[in-house]
């Protein structure tokens, strides 16, 4: 695989920084202006690889799918086994999930998606494919005879459902202990539904 691209590198860091802004400002307030200020750099340059504050949300968002398909990197490369759903459904009731993109920016991105057609197919894509995953490495595992799930598509959508609800609930959540022990209590709901054991 080759080296990636002074454009592609350059754009990964506009994009990092658009996303610790708006997270720090609010989407609503963040502008080219200031992500170049906090890159100290000429806006023209940002514009150059980007030319709306739409276009960064775009590429966010792209930037976003491949972080949450990393849970299905398998480590050594092989077929997934049990083993390797049970650290998914770990990873996905876990804090380093939830915190791989800020809930403000998920929920206005997620907000937008009503009004503005591309975020939406790009939201649909980003919950389809983290479906789609789970759902093939349920098969897997069927195949292998470490489980014997009727449906896997309909199993992962249930994981996923439960994942999204379970994380928007959680964030109106002030108390740790109580975050943890709900957390706790729908990973569970999960395994259950898995039919396997944590």
């Amino acid at each position: 695989m080759g080296r990636k691209s002074l454009k592609e590198t350059r754009q990964l860091e506009i994009i990092k920084v658009f996303y610790q802004v708006a997270k720090k400002e609010g989407y609503e307030n963040t502008s080219i202006a200031k992500i170049a200020k906090v890159m100290d750099i000429n806006p023209s340059l940002i514009i150059h690889y980007f030319k709306t504050k739409e276009d960064l949300s775009y590429t966010l968002i792209d930037y976003i799918l491949e972080r949450y398909l990393l849970i299905y990197a398998i480590k050594d490369k092989g077929e997934p086994g049990l083993e390797d759903l049970q650290k998914t459904v770990e990873m996905l009731f876990s804090k380093k999930w939830n915190l791989l993109f800020d809930d403000g920016l998920f929920y206005t991105f997620y907000a937008l998606a009503f009004r503005e057609k591309k975020i939406k197919a790009k939201y649909k894509l980003i919950l389809d494919s983290l479906r789609k995953g789970l759902a093939e490495m349920i098969e897997v595992c069927n195949a292998k005879g470490v489980t014997s799930i009727k449906d896997p598509q309909t199993t992962a959508d249930l994981i996923f459902v439960l994942v999204d609800g379970a994380y928007f609930y959680l964030s109106l959540e002030s108390d740790k202990k109580a975050y943890t022990e709900r957390l706790d209590y729908y990973k569970q709901k999960a395994y259950q539904i898995l039919g396997i054991s944590s």
